[in-house]
């Protein structure tokens, strides 16, 4: 099964999925999602988005003038709060500066060459930056693309982040709403029944080892 056999097979059982996962499309509200989410479930990182607009802590003007103890209380749900704290203030700053070059340049690699130089900002954060908040076309890998890479798509699992972004993007048109979709699905998946420890696919009828 190829890539795009695989992603039609999804879309047709599940449907659009309608991602990014925040109620508006805020660059700000994307950018500090990204960052929160990291090692944390999207359940807390919307407790911690919640709790930001509480404490009128929405711009990146915002975060950088909030005292300390105010902001890490109010992303602590998202846990590593002193971490993250100093994240998004970096990312502030960062977009404070940059933010029209992100929406008005086209060239994804050195946007997000550009990214992965700010403090907390790793693959997966830059290019859920770049692909949500800026509409980049570019793919984002994350455990759960991982996890049906092993299983379902015959793929290591194990490469670099690069190398399996280059696999996928090389298999898929340079389509912004087809990465965001794809992704979605695939997160959409792992949570219903490719789970960690066990996987129920047959109802989707894709080929699927016993995981123990």
């Amino acid at each position: 099964m190829t890539l795009l056999e695989f992603y039609q097979l999804l879309f047709d059982y599940y449907g659009e999925q309608h991602w990014w996962p925040s109620k508006n499309d805020l660059h700000w509200e994307i950018i500090a999602g990204a960052i929160l989410t990291q090692n944390c479930a999207w359940t807390n990182v919307e407790k911690a988005l919640m709790q930001l607009k509480k404490a009128k802590l929405v711009t990146p003007q915002s975060i950088l003038t909030a005292e300390e103890d105010a902001l890490q209380s109010a992303i602590r749900p998202a846990g590593f709060f002193r971490q993250k704290s100093v994240y998004l203030r970096e990312a502030a700053q960062f977009f404070i500066e940059n933010e029209t070059d992100y929406l008005i340049q086209n060239d994804v690699w050195e946007l997000r060459n550009r990214l992965l130089e700010v403090k907390g900002i790793g693959h997966e954060t830059a290019d859920s930056i770049l692909l949500y908040a800026f509409n980049q076309p570019i793919f984002v890998i994350d455990a759960y693309t991982r996890r049906v890479a092993e299983r379902h798509l015959g793929l290591d699992h194990k490469q670099s982040y690069n190398k399996l972004q280059k696999t996928f993007m090389d298999a898929l048109p340079a389509d912004v709403k087809l990465y965001n979709e794809y992704h979605a699905l695939i997160v959409r998946l792992c949570k219903d029944s490719c789970l960690k420890r066990c996987c129920s696919c047959h109802q989707l009828q894709i080929p699927c080892p016993s995981v123990t």
